[in-house]
């Protein structure tokens, strides 16, 4: 009988993957940022433990949208009567694109504390620069 071998949280080798979002669909995009997160590219991945690597996404608010997508509202509610606040995309990615990925990727991960600790891995730029290259250059 063979059994599968389950990963512990402190043999977990952790990576750091700079993705360029110039140029790319969104959706698909955050289908890789989403596997990376969780670790699914891994081989000794274990669903119950946080085995995914660090992803920075630069040039976050040059990504595309491909159909009538600019126009998907993402709305939130504060408590009160008549408060509903509504956002287009295209006004989202300009003014905080973190917040557009952040939110596109929470759906696609465990909602429970594993997935929250999986979203804070994720680092979002809308520009080229980011602070996170000693990380990245010291693989």
């Amino acid at each position: 009988m063979k059994l599968t071998k389950m990963i512990k949280p402190e043999d977990v080798q952790r990576e750091w993957h700079v993705i360029d979002a110039e140029g790319k669909t969104f959706g698909r995009l955050v289908t890789e940022i989403a596997t990376l997160l969780r670790g699914k590219h891994k081989p000794y991945y274990t669903p119950h433990v946080d085995c995914g690597d660090y992803v920075v996404v630069i040039n976050a608010s040059k990504v595309v949208v491909s159909g009538k997508k600019e126009n998907k509202e993402y709305h939130k509610h504060t408590g009160y009567f008549g408060s509903v606040k509504s956002e287009k995309l295209a006004q989202l990615r300009e003014k905080n694109p973190e917040k557009l990925f952040k939110l596109a990727t929470r759906g696609m991960l465990p909602k429970n504390k594993l997935g929250r600790a999986m979203l804070k891995k994720l680092k979002v730029y809308p520009g080229s620069d980011h602070p996170h290259t000693a990380q990245v250059k010291g693989k």
